[in-house]
Order: C-alpha cells, then structure tokens, then sequence
C-alpha cells in the first residue's frame, strides 16, 4: 500500500518538532499527528497506512493513536462498507485547545489574587506589576474568547 498523501517532507519535520513539543508527544506520535495534518481533503488514514508509512509495529502505531484519540487531537471514524477506522485531524481541537489556554490563566489569575491577599505586597512597584501582569491575562482571555466565536 502507498503511502495516500503528498509530502512535503521539510514541513513535515518542522510539525514533527513543533507538535512533539507542544504536545509532549512521543517520537511516532508527533510523526503520525503530522502525517495526518497532510490530509487536506479530510479523506481520512487507515491504520495499516500508518503502519507502512513508519514502518511501525502494530502495537506501536495502536498505542500513539489511542494517545491522540484521547488528547482529541485527531478523530475516528468508519465508512459503512468497510470495517477499517480512518483517522483525521479533530478540527474542533483548536477550541478545545484555546478552551484550555483560557482556563489556565483564569486559574493563575485566582492563584495570583489568594497570593495576593496572603502576602499583600508593600512593594508600589512590584504590586503595580502583578496587576498589569493580571491585566494582561485578562485582556487575553477576553481576545481569545471573542476570537473563539469567530472561528
């Protein structure tokens, strides 16, 4: 079996290293989120591609998946005259992602407000700075969210 995609084998690396980073993703993780990336008509990558493409064992191939499934980095899915899974890229990821993003800096903001009112600083210019510290978590929440709506 060929490989399905056409590969552009320096962005390829490029979103191996970027995502393997991001995501903490193990070696043949990242490569197969890349990989995926490249399927641009959404048709969708069966298993036994991945195991060709990598020359991969099954169980290796299996178990990266299964961690990409449950990140919700990419999404399954079954056509009715085949029994084989396809994978794709989880479009709704990049909410899901931001969604977390938000949710850590409202974290840090109630984390930094309990600090806060612990250990009040005496300091104009260091508490002048965790406000403006906390401004700034907010104004990008604030853009992240009305973006969000957007996409």
């Amino acid at each position: 079996m060929p490989a399905s995609l056409v590969i552009d084998q320096e962005i390829f690396q490029d979103l191996v290293k970027f995502y393997g980073e991001t995501f903490q993703l193990p070696p043949l993780g990242a490569k197969i989120y890349a990989y995926v990336i490249f399927d641009f008509e959404k048709k969708g990558i069966c298993f036994e591609e991945f195991v060709q493409v990598f020359a991969a064992s099954k169980s290796s191939v299996s178990a990266n998946l299964n961690l990409l499934l449950n990140a919700k980095l990419i999404k399954d899915f079954n056509t009715l005259n085949e029994r084989k899974r396809f994978f794709v890229i989880n479009d709704d990821f990049v909410t899901l992602r931001f969604l977390n993003i938000i949710n850590k800096m409202k974290q840090e903001i109630v984390i930094l407000d309990k600090l806060q009112a612990f250990w009040p600083i005496k300091d104009e210019k260091k508490q002048q700075r965790l406000e403006s510290y906390k401004m700034l978590l907010n104004k990008n929440i604030t853009n992240i969210e009305e973006t969000l709506h957007k996409i």
